[in-house]
């Protein structure tokens, strides 16, 4: 019974990691999307002038 506890640890450690790295993923992909419209905003001024 024991390795089945370990195993199941490990698999509960694992998905908790996933959603932490799924969760700073999405922040960081939000930031660049706010940089980036801003980047694109820029370029279309850029083309006006």
């Amino acid at each position: 019974m024991a390795p089945l506890n370990w195993l199941i640890l490990f698999i509960y450690f694992l998905m908790m990691f996933l959603m932490i790295l799924i969760i700073i993923y999405f922040t960081y992909m939000k930031f660049i999307k706010f940089k980036s419209n801003k980047t694109y905003k820029m370029k279309n001024y850029n083309k006006f002038i």
